[in-house]
């Protein structure tokens, strides 16, 4: 059977393809509201805050040109207790030990 050449296959597709254009050139005419978005005052200064941050420089030259000026001096000394305390209090740890 060769459906290509049915003559109701035809007949289907002609009244699908005219009803398809009516609607299409109904949906057109309609003025549809268009979506608006509102940012809250926090969110605008949360978006200055993250450009700003972004911006900043991921090293701190200033820092890092004096921290090795004194190790090339051999005036850069930092105990043991000091360096356990800085890691334990960036770590957050909540739990007593």
């Amino acid at each position: 059977m060769k459906i290509y050449n049915n003559p109701n296959v035809t007949k289907a597709m002609n009244i699908y393809n005219s009803s398809k254009k009516n609607s299409t050139e109904a949906t057109t005419k309609i003025n549809q509201a268009k979506d608006q978005l509102q940012l809250s005052e926090n969110a605008k200064e949360f978006q200055i805050a993250m450009k700003a941050f972004k911006d900043l420089p991921d090293i701190r030259e200033s820092k890092v040109s004096e921290l090795r000026q004194k190790i090339q001096q051999g005036t850069y000394n930092v105990s043991g207790k000091e360096v356990a305390d800085k890691i334990l209090a960036n770590l957050h740890i909540d739990q007593k030990i």
